[in-house]
């Protein structure tokens, strides 16, 4: 997924070497996310087939040829194929990693230890991001190339590593301101990325510590706070006749502030209860459902945005935000706390929808007596 930090910055490059539209680049960007339903799709089968651990290896190598095929593109056709290539790998490892390290992870560091491949992910796009900005001083013919191909190699690395690592035991039971600059572009976008890995560590930490519940509905609401105001920024730079540096400002701040919350909770908690809800029969199958939703959702804004923000005004397009609300109230009605929870219980919880509330007051109740069975018994 480093490929959102590497395409953020070479997109520029490809455009003016390959002379290509904006709706092109659009689809050069976005498209990504729709190949990735067919390795998602495929990864839920494969990984009860040939296992966790092997379903990996083949995401870095489909990864690793995508990644080359990218970086020898001679022509937007031949670059398109290669998008193809890495976005099926794309698709394999969103699906397969969560629930790899969901199957391995004991209860009481569930949400840590499920969160933490979101932690690599942003640091693999502020990689990407550092490596725009390390290419960017070369030809551009040669610069973009490396900028998109070098994100091959981690994957060798990923895939050794991997090999030397246990299988899950689980299927064997259950079967846009005003900067024009591109260093300085380069240089945002590595704040970004930046404040991404940073936040979305601390919450790897404190998902086991205060519960999903409430990191999610903060950073749900604080999205929704950042992207309005962002709206407003970018509305008031946009009918301005001269530069307003408190309006840019804001804007920068409300970016990676948008960015802050997003990764304090949306991002990482996201795959933890994707890999939460699913009975262990059908987590794999579920999962690729989740992530094929995802990468819906994701390819349909980024081969849009483009055109959207030319129809409507940068500023006006960020106020779709409001649309989070209904985020939030679905978060607040239907997902249960899941802290502490085997992934067997966690299946009890979500199992009665609406009724989550008085299931899990009842699910607390049966743990208290069974402890004060339990001190009666060591006492007698």
């Amino acid at each position: 997924m480093g490929d959102i930090g590497v395409m953020s910055g070479a997109a520029n490059y490809i455009q003016d070497d390959f002379k290509i539209s904006d709706v092109q680049v659009e689809i050069l960007i976005g498209i990504l996310n729709l190949y990735s339903l067919l390795g998602s799709a495929a990864a839920g089968k494969n990984s009860d087939w040939v296992g966790r651990r092997y379903t990996i290896v083949i995401a870095c190598a489909i990864f690793f040829a995508g990644g080359l095929l990218m970086g020898f593109a001679t022509n937007y056709a031949f670059l398109m194929v290669g998008r193809f290539v890495a976005g099926i790998g794309v698709g394999y490892a969103l699906m397969i990693a969560p629930v790899y390290t969901a199957e391995v992870a004991p209860a009481s560091c569930h949400g840590f230890l499920t969160s933490f491949p979101a932690v690599f992910i942003n640091f693999d796009v502020l990689l990407g991001f550092v490596s725009n900005y390390a290419f960017s001083k070369l030809p551009k013919h040669l610069g973009w190339r490396l900028m998109v191909g070098i994100g091959a190699i981690p994957s060798v690395f990923l895939a050794v590593v991997v090999l030397t690592m246990p299988e899950s035991p689980r299927p064997r039971i259950y079967q846009k301101t005003g900067i024009t600059n591109d260093s300085h572009k380069l240089l945002a976008l590595i704040a970004v990325g930046a404040t991404k890995t940073v936040f979305i560590l601390v919450a790897t930490f404190l998902l086991d510590k205060i519960g999903r519940r409430p990191l999610l509905l903060s950073s749900v609401a604080g999205m929704i706070f950042s992207l309005m105001l962002l709206g407003v920024s970018l509305t008031v730079i946009n009918h301005s006749d001269h530069k307003l540096t408190w309006a840019i400002a804001l804007s920068l701040s409300m970016v990676l502030s948008y960015v802050a919350f997003f990764s304090i909770g949306t991002g990482p908690i996201a795959w933890v209860y994707s890999s939460d809800i699913f009975p262990p029969k059908l987590r794999a199958q579920g999962c690729s459902m989740g992530v094929a939703v995802n990468r819906v959702t994701s390819g349909v804004l980024s081969m849009t945005f483009i055109s959207l923000y030319k129809a409507i005004t940068i500023g006006g397009a960020f106020f779709y935000s409001r649309v989070a609300i209904v985020a939030w109230v679905f978060v607040y009605m239907l997902l249960p706390e899941t802290q502490g929870r085997s992934l067997e219980e966690m299946e009890v919880l979500f199992g009665t929808f609406f009724k989550w509330r008085a299931t899990m007051m009842e699910v607390k109740k049966n743990e208290a007596e069974a402890k004060c069975e339990i001190q009666k018994g060591s006492h007698g």
